[in-house]
């Protein structure tokens, strides 16, 4: 059964005219953005080139569709069919990338998108207001922050790099109720720059922020979808773009091997079920785009995971060599559905049962022995009933079943470059840190 498809139209401003129907225009307007932080607004030290602002553009129009089009009313409230018109600087380009462009949403979404660019007049181009920065101020490495651990281990070590040019750092503003840990995460690292023994010179550091919160359009009735699966895209484009600016050639996007490899659990955690944000897949047509599009070889910014071949323990083994106290780790954000994501006051940043709650929980026990951060709940408690302990019951039945290459590219491709066996490796090994969990859960229990 194939979905009828939803028609997006991205204006070039907010006050652009409107196509009608079945067109739905969405524009720059919908992000909860005040006007310093919007696109080409931002403390960059130089403007962008065109191809890195048409590549941001494509990927707030794909974020703002992807929240604008529901899925329950799908068939299998999921797959759906996206139509999207977006203005860009060189639509022929554009249209050669596009089977890049196409596999990547396919692949972080599950959905079908149908994507087409029209001509983006200069007229309509916003004017870019960079800081009267020094030529030596430039960054001279750019990475995602969110304010999770693999984030923080990463910018904890290039922090610490004797440099006299900035780490850039990018975040995004998921929930006012998880600014103050992202930032306090920040100041972690701010910190651990400045202990640089004598004679060297803390490594400048430089943050930017960015809002990835959207409202419906003016109009509509309906309530955003809940899913995000775009939003890594959203990420890893704001980045680049930064990165083309102040002409850095490398984006570094921090995320350990296991999850970005992410295997389901089971066959109904299949596909887009299973976040593929930084996915070897993904990166890979992420980079295919951005080669057809940037132009010269010496303009193309690549998109890199520096914790490809890392399990979450090794990761948070490579925190504690960098400096960081176990209390910083366990003051970071890891939960794929936050207790604070939900109504009321709730404190408590990690539900403790979903999987990247589970691979945190053992990555720290794996680097430390134990794991004093505060869980909203823990899987082992025998009073959770049985949609609670859904994915504690899938991680002990996919640890007792062997895990092959095959089994890693079941429901996503790995790209012509990837080392399987190196990739299974990494599997493995994450493997072996939840069976330590699994192991350790009678004692956690009993000592709760």
């Amino acid at each position: 059964m194939t979905a009828t498809p939803v028609f997006h139209f991205w204006l070039p401003h907010p006050d652009a005219p409107a196509p009608g129907p079945p067109w739905q225009p969405l524009s720059e307007s919908l992000y909860w953005e005040s006007a310093d932080r919007a696109p080409d607004r931002g403390p960059l030290l130089g403007a962008a080139p065109e191809w890195a602002r048409d590549l941001q553009r494509v990927a707030r129009a794909v974020f703002a569709a992807d929240r604008c089009t529901s899925r329950e009313a799908e068939f299998d409230q999921w797959t759906r069919h996206i139509r999207l018109s977006v203005p860009v600087t060189a639509p022929d380009t554009w249209r050669r990338a596009l089977p890049h462009l196409s596999r990547l949403l396919a692949t972080v979404t599950g959905d079908h998108w149908e994507v087409e660019f029209r001509p983006f007049d200069a007229y309509e181009r916003p004017v870019e207001d960079p800081l009267p920065l020094m030529p030596e101020e430039l960054a001279s490495e750019v990475a995602l922050f969110s304010g999770g651990l693999d984030s923080l281990g990463w910018a904890a070590q290039r922090a610490t790099v004797h440099s006299p040019r900035a780490l850039l750092l990018i975040t995004f503003d998921e929930q006012q109720k998880l600014l103050a840990p992202q930032e306090a995460v920040f100041q972690a690292v701010d910190r651990r720059r400045r202990l640089e023994p004598p004679p060297h010179t803390p490594r400048p550091l430089r943050h930017l922020n960015h809002s990835q919160m959207v409202h419906s359009p003016e109009g509509s009735t309906s309530a955003l979808e809940r899913t995000t699966r775009s939003r890594g895209l959203l990420y890893a484009t704001t980045a680049v773009h930064a990165a083309a600016a102040e002409r850095v050639p490398v984006v570094h996007v921090p995320e350990n091997g296991q999850l970005a490899l992410n295997p389901p659990l089971s066959a109904a955690r299949s596909g887009a079920c299973s976040t593929r944000s930084v996915h070897p897949w993904t990166l890979h047509h992420l980079n295919r785009i951005i080669e057809e599009i940037a132009g010269p070889p010496e303009r193309v910014v690549r998109v890199e995971n520096p914790f490809a071949t890392l399990t979450k323990g090794e990761v948070c083994e490579a925190s504690k060599d960098a400096g960081l106290p176990r209390a910083v780790l366990e003051a970071t954000l890891s939960c794929g559905a936050p207790p604070t994501n939900q109504p009321g006051p709730v404190n408590i940043p990690h539900c403790g049962l979903c999987f990247p709650c589970l691979v945190r929980r053992s990555g720290l026990l794996h680097a430390y022995g134990e794991d004093g951060t505060p869980y909203a709940a823990d899987p082992w408690d025998p009073s959770l009933n049985k949609e609670r302990t859904k994915h504690w019951r899938a991680l002990q039945h996919w640890l007792a079943t062997p895990c092959t290459v095959l089994d890693l590219v079941a429901d996503t491709p790995l790209p012509p470059d990837a080392r399987p066996a190196e990739l299974l490796a990494v599997v493995e090994r994450g493997r072996e840190e939840l069976r330590a969990l699994v192991a350790r859960a009678p004692a956690l229990r009993r000592s709760a």
